[in-house]
């Protein structure tokens, strides 16, 4: 399936704010087996946007597009799917109602504008949002599918999860039951740990697991996808190939799935009974924002100091000044030396 992403909005294209939803669409849909072939970016400009919509149609099989679902003057997803689909705009008085509720919930008036969320190209498949006003939608353009999502990153998410990727997956005729496994390793560099993990989607000779790798310093994710008729099939495939991967990469794996370096600490930590504290001089904070807020963090980690320098160190635990190779300056107590009569033995020499 050729796939092209579509995301609008001028702060985006003028680099005002940086495009994470791209970045995460990409990686979830290539973790689902769906491989990106393009991303355009396009500003608030009905011309520009038509424009895109007309290229994309003509080059993909299915497109998601993000942004251009609020109620704002500069909000033309709606509005611009409609004249390239050559449909009418209509009132979806469904989706109406759910913004009124929405709002009525939460004890406020629907501003009048709002409205406009609720005009979608009359063919149009409505995509729910649970969390949000800004309705999605599915659209055919040309030969072309159209997936229109919000703009607001944890609406998209959850509506890419759960409404267009198996809608994408349908279309593409993969098999639909798809599992990720992601081992997280330390020490290692990309280069090093593809060479160690040569050969391991060969243990399932059928094409169905994938391997794959996301660095983030100073961690490397190593990740393994696996297509299946069913959860037992895609056990029975994604077991080999674990073993194996546990097996080459050994004690350079610290966490697996959902985990993090600082959760398996903690973890790791608690378990023994043990007790945490942190000196920062060169992160600022960094490390201990890192742990302090995690659930079970409170009966563990004790202290974290942010300073500049050894001397503010010692100061703050309340070991004195020091000097700067680190020392104390406190002139250590000098020992008594007695005399004795008695010398040590020469050693003893044998007769050549």
């Amino acid at each position: 399936m050729r796939l092209e992403i579509i995301c609008t909005g001028d702060e985006v294209l003028t680099g005002k704010i940086v495009n994470t939803n791209f970045s995460y669409m990409s990686q979830r849909l290539e973790d689902v087996g769906l491989s990106v072939r393009w991303e355009t970016t396009v500003g608030d400009d009905r011309e520009s946007l038509l424009r895109a919509f007309q290229l994309a149609a003509e080059r993909a099989d299915a497109v998601i597009v993000n942004g251009g679902l609020g109620p704002t003057v500069d909000d033309l997803s709606q509005e611009v799917a409609a004249q390239a689909a050559g449909v009418e705009l209509g009132l979806n008085e469904e989706w109406l109602a759910r913004m009124e509720d929405f709002f009525r919930r939460r004890s406020r008036v629907m501003p009048p504008n709002n409205r406009k969320q609720a005009m979608l190209p009359v063919t149009a498949e409505v995509i729910d949002n649970p969390i949000g006003t800004a309705c999605g939608f599915a659209l055919d353009i040309g030969k072309a599918r159209f997936f229109f999502t919000p703009g607001v990153p944890r609406e998209l998410k959850r509506m890419l999860e759960e409404q267009v990727i198996p809608r994408l997956l349908a279309r593409s005729g993969l098999q639909a039951v798809i599992h990720l496994k992601r081992f997280h390793s330390y020490g290692l560099g990309e280069s090093h740990v593809d060479a160690l993990l040569a050969g391991v989607e060969a243990l399932v000779p059928d094409g169905t697991v994938k391997l794959g790798f996301r660095a983030h310093y100073p961690q490397l994710e190593t990740k393994l996808t696996v297509r299946g008729t069913d959860r037992d099939d895609i056990r029975r495939k994604l077991e080999p190939v674990e073993r194996e991967v546990r097996k080459r990469l050994g004690n350079f794996i610290l966490a697996e799935d959902d985990q993090t370096l600082e959760g398996v600490i903690l973890e790791g930590l608690s378990g023994r009974g043990g007790s945490l504290s942190i000196v920062e001089t060169f992160t600022g904070g960094q490390i201990a924002a890192r742990l302090a807020h995690l659930p079970g963090a409170e009966k563990v980690f004790r202290r974290g100091i942010v300073a500049r320098g050894i001397e503010e160190v010692c100061g703050a635990v309340g070991l004195g000044r020091t000097s700067r190779r680190g020392r104390s300056r406190r002139k250590p107590r000098r020992r008594s030396r007695r005399r004795s009569g008695v010398r040590p033995p020469r050693p003893m020499r044998w007769p050549s």
